[in-house]
């Protein structure tokens, strides 16, 4: 009875090594070639992807004095444009917008596409002046730790990865500072990032500027001895009970 007691909490332990750790994600080998690090100080252009949802206001006059066309009178409402409401680019990259229709915007920065408004407004306003902004921009971050990740919107053009790491509440406590893995997508192509922040050389890297829809993932420490007592205490518990139980009868029968 003890020789099976023994094998089964060995065959028990080598089974749960399988199975420990589920929590770890986006997982890359020893041999993995990471891309290079971008320049922190070169900031990339957004283009405009589908699926943005995009806003804009309008004024006459090359903007003198911001002047608002939305707040003309009556007489010419037929004119009206609501800069409120959200403009989706969908998934051809088209956007539909008033009076012009469907207009094609995606693969162009934010720039490109106010002159291209501008110049497309400009057949029924007198030189239009073009503030164009995306409202979803947003990154995901998993800080080291299951349970914890967030959609962190990017409100400023030019947040660093250091100030999303720290909107996101730090690195947990399970988290390795020196593991840190950006994940990008420029034009159809997924790059990878490894970076250190455990040391205070990391901040060239923590100040990476982030894009649109980057992932951040911390990888989290493994924690062997605390998941292998959580998941087989029980199962021990169980074994031994009825160890104990056979011992006990046997004991009686004698």
């Amino acid at each position: 009875m003890r020789k099976l007691l023994y094998l089964a909490l060995l065959s028990l332990f080598f089974s749960s090594c399988s199975w420990l750790n589920p929590s770890i994600m986006l997982k890359t080998g020893k041999d993995y070639q990471y891309s290079k690090n971008p320049d922190s100080a070169r900031v990339l252009d957004y283009k405009i992807s589908p699926n943005d949802v995009l806003q804009f206001n309008m004024y006459s006059n090359d903007g003198f004095k911001l002047i608002d066309i939305t707040s003309l009178n009556s007489a010419n409402a037929a004119y009206h444009i609501n800069v409120e409401l959200p403009y989706l680019v969908e998934s051809d990259g088209n956007v539909k917008l008033p009076i012009l229709g469907r207009k094609k915007l995606s693969d162009m920065t934010i720039r490109e596409a106010e002159l291209t408004l501008e110049e497309s407004y400009s057949s029924f306003y007198v030189k239009p002046f073009i503030e164009l902004s995306i409202t979803n921009k947003r990154v995901i971050i998993f800080p080291g730790s299951a349970g914890d990740a967030k959609v962190i919107p990017l409100v400023n053009n030019n947040t660093t990865l250091i100030e999303a790491i720290a909107l996101a509440g730090g690195v947990a406590d399970d988290g390795k500072a020196k593991m840190v893995k950006l994940i990008r997508n420029l034009e159809g192509k997924q790059y990878v990032y490894k970076m250190d922040l455990s040391t205070i050389n990391g901040l060239k890297d923590g100040s990476t500027v982030l894009q649109a829809n980057d992932i951040i993932y911390i990888e989290p420490r493994r924690k062997y001895s605390s998941k292998l007592l959580q998941e087989v205490a029980p199962i021990v518990s169980l074994l031994v009970s009825t160890f104990l139980l056979y011992t006990y009868s046997q004991a009686i029968t004698k």
